[in-house]
């Protein structure tokens, strides 16, 4: 008895062997096909750990500590946002030991887990590390307090009070923020100078600062305070501190936990600055007057590990920093020094300076609307200004306004075979990956902050350009690209967006596309986005008359894009801005998007895009655990570390009630996702940050078509998203130049041309 019962253990066992093997093997293919990764059957000193890189959520901490307990270390390679690390041990017997016993093993990873597998690589390619400096005249400053005077510092904010006149304390919508000697007025990015608040600088503070005069940080003492606290995951958008405000030396200190901080060059230079807990940062000249600051929203940062025998390195591109470790945000408390300036500012940044006639905006607004591009490099610098920033600015707020999809997509994806494969290229939130949980569906968008939320909704995406995406030739059964390809401003770059679709798809495999029409009015009845400026102005109680479109032209001109004429085609090659809900009068124009904090109606309305209530909650979070739970591993042949920095691609229909998607962008966390995912049940935090006392990964939401100042009490912010609009005919015509593909079929949808492709 005690004999048929061990037979029947060792059988089991076995059983589960071969699992083991198999998920390895396909762990090894999944590597070499999408990285390049050769593995090797005999034993050897190096292994790669399939789902235990950064990309997974996984620290360095963690998966070095696992991998200590096999043997000596010698090197621990974690490439930034891959969802694989490279181990290398001091002997063959510990990376065999590593291989038997790891190989299966599950790895707590917060809230998640993942499931690491390990395969045996000849060799560890590593990249030199390349060093930068920081912006000129910044300087960091570790350790600048104690812990005792840290303690001190926090004790002296004193936050119970609600509504203090005395200090200025605000609650804004993504930190609380107190200030003291002035008031920061946000409305205007400015202070009244000749209204000081009745209390002074904290006492706590003057001991500190006439440290800082001693040490020859800043000439005179500061006599104004902001205070900001920032809870896990919050942030504040890029800024210059307005140079009439204040004099030249800015002192910041960080007190409470770590945080990443971007610094921008306006020629679009990004250095991820590291601040530790109790350093002080000192930004006097260029880094104060011409490079914006920020921090971008998300609760794990990406930093250079404090290994001893993996140095930090200051590095503007993480793809060549592998040392780097997950830190998770903690409430961390800035406290921001600086001198009223009561003389004109005279620096030598007139571009930036509203003292000089530059605007007193943060970062200055193009002066008039952009031309039509004349070549490859135009077209690709539109799109990135007045498609993809802008889609990383406003993602929260778009995705709020995404709720049902379109009832032909769903009809598309609905009649795909079970086990189909099915790409979204520019998919925004995920609204339609989680359509048909019977398909294997991967998403990809060039929004970096809109895959972040498909991430925390459960889905499978990746960033990555329209243009070229980061999977085999013909490995989908299906493709859908839903309002993708009229933001492309050239037609060859349209056109090269649909033979993109077509290389996927395998022969026989079809391809759905939705772009915006020109024809909003089509077979005598109008589109839903002309209705609703109809039904808009009728449940005000008034028609729309031509001082109802002033007003739109009023608000779409206190806009980044300065005073320009609306509805017309603008002078010298210039685009037009279009007036929300109404007919179009040019094919190439600027739409603009009022960012609006709250998600009601009117909200939604006036950011020129259909949107109902969200109802979506317990729905999209009940589509979501369908689509995760039908295949865990679904999507790991497609997945496996591709690069977080290549797309195109965003909105998910202008004119429709159609996208959906959760929380990420300026201002609201945004925590788990990954680019890649070997193991699909792994999803884990994103690793947007590059840094040590210095640097970190992923370049921060750039809002240089956007808000400069703080949002939460400024006015609304307008956006412009460039598009163009397809006539008639044009969208057949424009795939018909792609060979070994037909139009099967193609029609009007709501104000959207539509064709459905099938390859040869």
């Amino acid at each position: 008895m005690d004999s048929s019962v061990g037979n029947v253990k060792a059988a089991r066992r076995s059983k589960e062997e071969k699992k083991l093997l198999r998920k390895q093997i396909k762990a090894s293919h999944t590597l070499l096909r999408h990285e390049g990764i050769g593995t090797v059957s005999q034993p050897t000193k190096s292994l790669v750990v399939a789902n235990g890189g950064l990309g997974n959520g996984v620290s360095r901490e963690q998966l070095s500590a696992a991998l200590k307990e096999m043997g000596e270390v010698e090197t621990l390679v974690m490439p930034p946002h891959k969802p694989y690390a490279f181990v290398t041990y001091r002997s063959e017997e510990s990376a065999q030991k590593a291989h038997v016993h790891l190989n299966g093993q599950h790895m707590e990873c917060g809230e998640n887990s993942v499931t690491l597998y390990l395969s045996f690589v000849n060799s560890v390619a590593c990249q030199a590390e390349v060093c930068v400096s920081l912006p000129e005249g910044l300087v960091l400053v570790e350790d600048f307090v104690s812990a005792e005077e840290e303690a001190l510092l926090l004790a002296a904010v004193d936050w119970s009070s609600t509504n203090d006149d005395v200090t200025a304390q605000k609650a804004l919508k993504h930190r609380r923020v107190k200030h003291y000697g002035y008031e920061f007025r946000y409305d205007n990015n400015n202070v009244d100078k000749d209204k000081p608040l009745s209390a002074g600088l904290p006492k706590e503070c003057m001991h500190i600062l006439e440290r800082c005069v001693r040490n020859g940080h800043i000439d005179i003492m500061p006599d104004q305070l902001t205070v900001n606290q920032y809870q896990s995951g919050q942030g504040i958008p890029p800024h210059v501190d307005t140079h009439s405000a204040f004099e030249d030396t800015i002192l910041s200190l960080s007190l409470g936990a770590k945080a990443v901080m971007e610094f921008r060059h306006p020629d679009g230079r990004v250095v991820p600055v590291v601040l530790p807990e109790r350093s002080l940062l000192v930004m006097k000249g260029e880094s104060r007057y011409l490079w914006s600051h920020g921090i971008t929203p998300r609760k794990f940062d990406m930093v250079p590990a404090c290994d001893p025998q993996s140095p930090a390195v200051i590095t503007s591109d993480l793809s060549y920093n592998s040392s780097l470790t997950l830190n998770k945000r903690g409430t961390r408390t800035s406290l921001t020094f600086r001198k009223i300036r009561h003389a004109p500012c005279c620096c030598a940044f007139p571009s930036a300076c509203d003292s000089q006639g530059a605007p007193s905006a943060p970062l200055p607004s193009p002066p008039s609307p952009p031309s039509l591009p004349r070549c490859h490099a135009d077209a690709a610098r539109l799109e990135e200004e007045y498609v993809h920033r802008v889609y990383d600015a406003i993602a929260s707020h778009f995705s709020s306004t995404r709720h049902s999809p379109w009832p032909r997509v769903c009809h598309f994806l609905s009649s795909l075979p079970p086990g189909s494969v099915l790409a979204d290229v520019g998919c925004g939130n995920g609204k339609y990956l989680g359509i048909n949980p019977k398909v294997i569906a991967v998403g990809c968008d060039r929004s970096s902050a809109l895959v972040q939320i498909c991430a925390e909704r459960g889905y499978q995406a990746f960033v990555s350009d329209a243009l070229s995406v980061p999977l085999r030739t013909a490995t989908c059964d299906a493709c859908i690209s839903i309002a993708v390809i009229h933001h492309f401003s050239t037609q060859v770059r349209r056109l090269a967006a649909v033979r993109e679709l077509v290389r996927l798809l395998k022969p026989g495999g079809r391809a759905l596309i939705y772009v915006w029409a020109l024809e909003q009015e089509y077979n005598q009845q109008k589109s839903k986005y002309l209705k609703d400026y109809d039904k808009e102005h009728a449940e005000n109680h008034h028609i729309p008359t031509d001082s109802a479109l002033e007003d739109i032209k009023e608000a779409g001109n206190h806009s980044c894009l300065g005073h320009v004429s609306e509805g017309n085609q603008v002078p010298d090659g210039k685009l037009s801005v279009h007036i929300n809900r109404t007919a179009f009068n040019a094919q190439d124009l600027l739409v603009p998007w009022h960012l609006k904090e709250g998600k009601g109606k009117k909200g939604e309305k006036e950011a020129g895009e259909d949107g109902k209530k969200s109802k979506r909650k317990g729905r999209s979070k009940k589509t979501s655990d369908n689509f995760s739970s039908s295949n865990p591993n679904s999507c790991a042949k497609f997945t496996a570390g591709l690069d977080s920095d290549r797309a195109t691609a965003s909105d998910p229909d202008p004119v429709s009630n159609l996208d959906s998607e959760p929380k990420s962008s300026p201002g609201l966390d945004s925590e788990p996702a990954s680019g890649s995912n070997l193991d699909v049940s792994d999803t884990a935090p994103r690793s947007d940050s590059r840094s040590t006392a210095c640097l970190a990964p992923d370049t921060v939401q750039d809002f240089s078509s956007g808000p400069q100042s703080e949002p939460e009490s400024s006015p609304a912010a307008v956006f412009h998203r460039y598009y163009h609009v397809f006539q008639q005919g044009e969208l057949e015509q424009l795939c018909g130049q792609v060979s070994g593909v037909k139009v099967q079929s193609s029609y009007h949808d709501q104000g959207n041309w539509c064709v459905m492709l099938e390859k040869d």
